[in-house]
């Protein structure tokens, strides 16, 4: 199969070594990718974010699969443009992914499909922020209302800091300020081809910068799969799934093809467990990051398929996806200054031996090479990676790897999964 892979970050890197792990002789290829990905696919030099582009070069290069990876494009109308065509898509079109791009479409159609979340409010000014903040009280929870690369939600105690985040964006569009909802929080990815619907194995991603969940929010720091802890709760992690199947993703999916939209690609629902049941904190279109990461390598399905049916419309075909028994856990490196104000261009050694760990490799984001060698270009450098049989040995590996990575001033949490292996 000819494959398409649009993006440059460590998802779009994990996606392509699952295709890469297939027992077939994929011909890959990724815009504009990185350091990493060059190892392992065909750079190509265009925009993921011109729909023309985009579209133009499948057709002359025969591709039979396009990979959306980022959100970006999905706005963008890069699947609308392939569909036109005839090429398949793994992606939403421009409509639906809304449901990412806009957390107030998000919140009307959960609203529409029954699905259960917390309340929000739309503000446009500083009055109506204020008042929303007084209302819903401390902790306070203010998320742009557009796309924001992972950075356009704060959660805090200090209203003056969340009066500082909204106004930060308000120039530029609407926020939510939303209710604050308690309990541990889960990542449920689920492949759709607009119609049927396919659940993958839930993870659990850490979000702010330092240990013990200090510091500001981020892209994400680490994650690992799958989520013992749910039996506590829901007697194991296939009822907590088909649960979520039942009253979220399935509902969500039925309103947008009901409203002319269908959503075709990976829906993330971002969940929080509360004491009144399960909850939606935000949808995405497209894989999350660094989620992806510790899900794909423990799928026993050919990615490739699953991808393909879901963008040919033949997902009912196929049944839940398998996953290996096996834990995995991603520790992401970041540059000095991240989220703030990354410091790039330094030098990036070890990653060599990082990657001779037993079963650790490395899924690469913000990395170029150049005549000295490999060097940062953003926030997140990298994720490392590791499988186990238990949690204990995989996070083990994951550290053992990252201590091995020489980066100046570079940055990363060393307690992800740490709650896991102690419990």
């Amino acid at each position: 199969m000819r494959i398409l892979v649009l993006g440059s970050g460590a998802r779009e890197h994990a996606i392509i070594l699952a295709l890469r792990s297939e027992d077939a002789e994929h011909a890959i290829f990724a815009a504009p990718g990185n350091a990493g990905i060059a190892s392992d696919a065909h750079l190509v030099d265009l925009d993921p974010n011109d729909p023309e582009a985009v579209t133009a070069f499948a057709g002359l290069e025969a591709i039979d699969l396009v990979v959306i990876g980022p959100e970006a494009p999905l706005v963008a109308g890069v699947a609308d443009a392939l569909r036109v065509r005839g090429i398949p898509v793994f992606g939403p079109g421009k409509a639906a992914a809304q449901l990412e791009g806009s957390k107030t479409f998000a919140k009307r159609v959960m609203d529409a499909a029954g699905v259960p979340t917390g309340r929000a409010v739309r503000a446009v000014d500083s009055a109506a922020v204020a008042a929303a903040l007084d209302e819903f009280g401390a902790p306070y929870v203010v998320k742009a209302d557009g796309l924001a690369s992972g950075k356009g939600v704060i959660v805090t105690s200090d209203r003056a800091a969340a009066v500082g985040h909204a106004a930060a964006f308000l120039a530029s569009g609407a926020v939510l300020v939303e209710e604050f909802l308690d309990g541990p929080e889960v990542s449920l990815f689920f492949l759709s081809d607009g119609d049927t619907v396919r659940p993958l194995s839930p993870a659990q991603d850490y979000k702010r910068l330092l240990d013990g969940d200090e510091g500001p929010n981020t892209g994400g720091m680490g994650a690992y799969s799958p989520l013992p802890w749910l039996a506590e709760r829901f007697g194991g992690e296939d009822e907590f799934v088909d649960l979520v199947t039942r009253e979220i993703a399935e509902p969500v999916i039925r309103q947008l093809d009901s409203e002319g939209t269908p959503f075709i690609g990976l829906l993330y629902a971002g969940l929080i467990l509360t004491d009144t049941g399960v909850k939606v904190i935000e949808f995405n279109a497209r894989f999350g990051d660094p989620e992806t990461q510790v899900v794909l390598p423990r799928l026993v399905d050919p990615l490739s398929q699953l991808l393909l049916a879901a963008a040919s419309g033949t997902l009912e075909s196929f049944p839940r996806p398998a996953f290996a028994d096996a834990t995995a856990v991603a520790v992401v490196l970041a540059s000095e200054g991240y989220p703030v104000a990354p410091v790039t261009g330094y030098r990036l050694d070890g990653t060599d031996d990082a990657a001779e760990v037993d079963d650790v490799h490395l899924a690469h984001a913000a990395t170029a090479r150049t005549d000295g060698g490999l060097v940062t270009t953003g926030g997140r450098v990298l994720s490392v990676v590791a499988l186990g049989t238990t949690f204990r040995e995989a996070r083990d590996r994951a550290y053992e790897a990252i201590e091995l990575i020489e980066l100046t001033g570079g940055q990363y949490r060393t307690d992800i999964a740490a709650r896991v292996v102690e419990a």
